[in-house]
């Protein structure tokens, strides 16, 4: 036959109260037994949660937490007072455990209750009457534990007083217990000392040096109980030992790294580095703290931290919210608008970590400060630095289209040059040819000088006009950069001259040891021929003579055209550049005065520099460079 067990049954007829719990702590079901205990009927309890058996605020939070624990364990037994309906207290004992469905999701708790108050107040009494005991319990610390007489000589050795000490049961029993003191101890009597303390207030306690058998030293945790019988007669004393020189050596390097850690911290000025605790008052204060908020460590210590924020933060509740992130998620971190002492605001950097003690207690938060103030107001600046350059680029579109306008009326006017003003003259260099022409030499001769001079002006103002011509357009044709065999330049800009350098009976020789560069091989070609041109005009010389160099120094590239003419004055040299600058006279010298200046432009547009070297009648040496920064990047 098949027995049909009613579990309902069986659940209301055990005497502990068994309550259901869901994941919230509200009650769902509760056994009978729930009303002998507590006072609540079933139907009382539905819905309500597991802290209506607790009275003040901090053992609710205790309950919640317990909850969370138990969650963690897997089971939590929770002893304390518990208060019943009609408001009576019982000592229970609370076993709560998570409830999960077969996938392991978590459905609620189970809470059995036990109503152990009887057991409570028996153990209460018991320790009571055992005081003497308790005395004794409490000093062990278990380790050595021996009994002396009323004389102080040893009368009873256990196991952790032969490993502390060192000595055997039958070594030490009948000895006197001062055989464990230094020799300074001794002499200052100190054994009986303690004794005599022990029996004037009922116990000795201290730590100090105490001696081993071997005769080494060891930090010892001492208690000394004075012992009395029924009759309240003095029967000796109880001696608890503990050997704590490890935990000294651990207390001190500790001690050590906190001073090292408080020293540092203190002295920090950058950062406002302090501890709150876990209600969030200040417990420390540094000295980057005390620069940055104004306060000192007597005024601030024990102050809530939210003396730092502005009105508006603290009406929305934002330094509880910034503790509560910090303890849900190890840190909080921000920057924002703090408060110092005086009232200004400062723009800071702040991170506030939760802290927890080794027993992962948690204890408090550590807070660091930072003083972006200068930052923020050089963010300010280049933000306002920004705003100007964005007023001076619309200005500067402005400016160029009014330079555009300008560049096309030039333009404009070159074309003028080039043409409209180039007419006139050949139209007067053709008339007065043609007089000359039909002239007789002999019977006009002063017409046909000053025919001649008029017609030697007019080739003179065209030249003027194709070299200024010339001049303007240099800047605005781009580059046809490729490269240039550098002997074949020379020779192209020799053979240009040829009949110049022929009339002149001019030597020129080359000396380079350059290959190749990279340019607009017209141009560098014109640069050369100019400077060629320069130096067979300003000699006095029946026989000049020029030299064609091109050579590597410093990284660079270097070209110098040189000549035995008459030389330049040291105060002029920086003066031969300048178009339409002559500094002779083109009776002596002829020349436009732009050969020169187009050198000067050549060079420039091909990133190198041009300069003269000369002494009066030594001769002049022109040296030039091109491509100097792209020769600077490719060394990098």
């Amino acid at each position: 036959m098949t027995m049909i067990i009613d579990y309902n049954l069986l659940l209301q007829g055990i005497t502990e109260a068994i309550v259901i719990l869901d994941v919230e702590g509200y009650v769902t079901y509760s056994t009978p037994a729930v009303t002998a205990i507590t006072g609540y009927n079933p139907d009382q309890l539905l819905n309500k949660h597991v802290t209506v058996f607790y009275r003040t605020s901090a053992d609710q939070v205790k309950a919640e937490y317990e909850l969370d624990l138990a969650l963690k364990k897997g089971k939590l037994l929770s002893e304390g007072w518990r208060f019943k309906k009609d408001g009576t207290q019982f000592w229970a004992e609370m076993y709560i455990s998570p409830i999960f469905d077969e996938e392991r999701k978590l459905l609620g708790y189970s809470c059995i209750i036990r109503d152990v108050s009887q057991q409570k107040n028996i153990e209460i009494e018991l320790r009571q009457n055992e005081e003497r005991f308790r005395l004794m319990v409490e000093a062990v610390r278990d380790y050595a534990i021996f009994m002396l007489d009323e004389t102080g000589h040893i009368v009873s050795w256990n196991e952790g007083a032969q490993k502390i000490k060192g000595y055997s049961r039958d070594e030490i029993i009948g000895k006197h217990f001062s055989t464990f003191y230094t020799s300074e101890d001794l002499q200052n009597k100190k054994p009986e000392n303690e004794l005599k303390i022990a029996i004037a207030t009922g116990k000795y306690e201290e730590e100090g040096w105490r001696v081993r058998k071997n005769g080494s030293v060891f930090w010892a945790s001492v208690v000394i109980t004075v012992l009395f019988n029924e009759q309240n007669k003095h029967i000796g004393f109880s001696k608890v030992t503990r050997d704590l020189t490890e935990k000294k050596a651990n207390e001190e390097n500790l001690r050590q790294s906190e001073e090292r850690y408080r020293s540092l911290v203190e002295q920090v000025t950058d950062y406002g580095i302090f501890m709150l605790d876990e209600k969030g008052r200040i417990i420390s204060w540094n000295e980057g703290a005390k620069k940055i908020k104004g306060y000192t460590e007597s005024e601030i210590i024990g102050k809530y931290f939210s003396i730092f924020y502005p009105e508006e933060d603290i009406l929305n509740g934002k330094p509880a919210y910034e503790l509560k992130i910090a303890k849900a998620e190890g840190k909080y971190e921000e920057e924002g608008w703090r408060l110092r002492k005086d009232g200004s605001l400062f723009w800071a950097n702040v991170v506030i970590t939760s802290v927890y003690n080794s027993n992962g207690v948690h204890i408090g938060f550590s807070k660091v400060t930072r003083d972006l103030t200068e930052r923020k107001e050089s963010e300010k600046a280049l933000h306002e630095s920004y705003e100007r350059y964005r007023i001076i680029a619309g200005e500067l579109r402005v400016t160029n289209t009014e330079l555009s306008h300008a560049n096309q009326e030039l333009e404009q006017f070159t074309s003028i040059v080039s043409h409209d003003l180039q007419e006139p003259i050949r139209s007067i260099k053709s008339f007065l040819q043609l007089i000359n022409i039909k002239l007789s030499n002999e019977q006009n001769e002063d017409l046909k000088m000053y025919i001649e001079k008029a017609i030697k002006s007019a080739d003179r103002m065209k030249q003027l006009i194709q070299n200024l011509l010339h001049y303007s357009q240099l800047g605005k044709t781009e580059l046809v950069e490729e490269t240039i065999n550098v002997d074949d330049l020379i020779n192209e800009a020799i053979q240009n001259v040829r009949t110049s350098a022929e009339k002149s009976n001019a030597q020129i020789t080359v000396e380079n040891d350059v290959k190749t560069v990279e340019g607009d091989r017209v141009q560098l070609v014109q640069l050369i021929q100019n400077l060629l041109s320069n130096a067979l005009k300003f000699t006095d010389l029946k026989s000049p003579k020029i030299k064609i160099g091109g050579f590597h120094e410093d990284g660079h590239v270097i070209f110098s055209v040189s000549d035995n003419g008459i030389g330049i004055a040291e105060a002029d040299l920086n003066k031969v550049f300048e178009i339409f600058r002559r500094l002779h006279t083109k009776k002596t010298y002829p020349g436009t005065g732009i050969g020169l200046a187009i050198c000067k432009k050549i060079v420039d547009r091909h990133g190198g520099r041009i300069w003269p070297e000369s002494k009066p009648g030594k001769g002049t040496t022109f040296y030039f460079t091109l491509n100097e920064e792209k020769e600077k990047l490719y060394q990098v």
